[in-house]
């Protein structure tokens, strides 16, 4: 497994005062009524909206390209709920990390197929390819799944080292253990042996390991070739799952889809493209809370001009 970072007292150098100083007011604000920060949290959201312009114009490009038929005030008021989301997402980091398990149930409950399809292939030894979309959800849907079932979670190390460490005690609240996201060789034996291994496929990872397959309305989406490695490599069944923010402060719900135990691997690409499907179908559960704010058509093929 990768070597995972551990706490010692250089961490409390002075240069990272300012680090510890946002931690502290993060753990304070999420002692508070959750009513309460999802009002903050929302505001937040509304206020970065403000400042982060670039990212504002690359989520509306985004939702251009997905969805044309899409009306400009449709995309304007998606934008808008989508950085309310931004804002909820640092709240809920805060909450996956320092809320206690007997909190974290109150506000949650598991919908769709329940996790029993999960504990049933586990019991089996089945490694689970566990598909976490890039919801901005993406750190309490963890916390909240590893409560059902623990696993090992796939993660980029911070190149701040009080979060670095922070992010990983954090996942481990929940989870047996972290992974490096380049180890493959890693992530295949424990696939093998029979366990739950995050990944998120839904990203553009640059055209090195990618394929360019349809994805929504865009013909040509760089897509990473890498479900179709780790699946045809481990025999792992893939299990989506969305965790999805109610509406006015009432909570989340873990939202457990059909497992696949018999993907389609003929080739990179065909496993590419029905990927893509299942991601498409995890983002209409909740199109407001994916991170649109990513390039996600930033790689195109040789010679074709940028999107953006």
């Amino acid at each position: 497994m990768t070597q995972l970072p551990k706490f010692s007292i250089a961490l409390l150098h002075p240069r990272y005062w300012l680090t510890w100083a946002g931690i502290g007011l993060l753990w304070l604000l999420v002692q508070l009524p959750y009513p309460l920060i999802y009002r903050i949290g929302c505001g937040l959201g509304r206020l970065a909206m403000r400042f982060m312009s670039r990212r504002a114009r690359i989520a509306r490009r985004n939702l251009e390209l997905c969805f044309p038929e899409m009306s400009e005030h449709e995309r304007h008021d998606m934008v808008v709920k989508n950085f309310e989301s931004v804002g909820m997402g640092l709240m809920e980091t805060g909450m996956a990390w320092f809320w206690s398990d007997k909190r974290m149930a109150r506000w949650s409950e598991v919908t769709g197929t329940g996790m029993d399809p999960v504990h049933n292939l586990q019991e089996n030894k089945t490694g689970v390819l566990l598909i976490g979309v890039h919801f901005l959800t993406l750190e309490i849907g963890a916390r909240m799944f590893g409560m059902q079932a623990p696993g090992i979670g796939v993660y980029r190390p911070n190149d701040n080292p009080v979060i670095d460490w922070l992010q990983t005690w954090g996942r481990m609240r929940s989870n047996k253990s972290m992974i490096d996201r380049k180890d493959l060789k890693g992530m295949i034996r424990a696939l093998k042996s029979g366990e739950v291994i995050w990944y998120a496929p839904d990203h553009d990872y640059g055209p090195t390991a990618s394929v360019f397959v349809p994805f929504f309305a865009v013909d040509e989406a760089a897509t990473t070739t890498g479900t179709w490695t780790l699946a045809r490599l481990s025999n792992a069944a893939i299990v989506p799952f969305v965790p999805r923010r109610k509406s006015n402060g009432k909570g989340y719900e873990l939202m457990m889809l059909e497992p696949e135990c018999a993907p389609p691997l003929d080739d990179a690409r065909t496993t590419a493209a029905w990927m893509n499907e299942v991601v498409e179908k995890c983002i209409l559960l909740a199109p407001e809370q994916y991170m649109w704010l990513h390039r996600r058509f930033k790689t195109r093929p040789e010679g074709v001009p940028s999107r953006y």
